[in-house]
């Protein structure tokens, strides 16, 4: 038995012996966060204004974050894109899914905010936040039916 659980301690640890691996940073350091989390936040931060403006207008839209974009092919009526938010290439950057009604439920408005794009196009930290800032601005004027300089006046 003792066998067991020696080799179970050992299992624990790294061939050299030195024991398993720390956080590289602490947790309280901006670089222990993913770039994903830190994008999530921007995207948050940006509807979370918008919010504190349209409440009543947001209330029941969800907003999500994918990493890149993926189309499916269905005979179905496609969602709404906004070709404010595409670049040259043609590449996505937000998609705006209207309510519909699926399978006798009633599916709420969803913006989905794609990070691979949007970061590609950043060339740094504040540039990221601006650009999901303006494209999250130009996906709730498209769903308002609003002018984005009506949503956001100070963008």
């Amino acid at each position: 038995m003792s066998t067991f659980s020696r080799r179970r301690t050992r299992s624990r640890r790294d061939r050299h012996g030195r024991g398993l691996r720390g956080p590289l940073v602490p947790v309280q350091v901006p670089l222990s966060r993913s770039r994903a989390e830190q994008f999530d936040d921007l995207v948050l931060d940006a509807v979370e204004d918008l919010e504190s403006r349209w409440e009543r207008e947001l209330a029941g839209v969800e907003f999500a974050v994918e990493d890149v974009p993926w189309v499916e092919h269905t005979d179905e009526e496609e969602a709404e894109l906004d070709s404010d938010v595409l670049d040259d290439a043609g590449v996505p950057l937000a998609r705006l899914m209207p309510a519909r009604r699926e399978q006798g439920q009633d599916v709420p408005p969803r913006i989905i905010v794609y990070r691979r794009p949007l970061e590609l196009r950043a060339h740094d930290r504040e540039d990221l936040a601006d650009l999901v800032r303006d494209v999250v601005v130009d996906q709730v004027a498209t769903l308002l039916g609003r002018d984005p300089e009506e949503i956001d006046p100070t963008g």
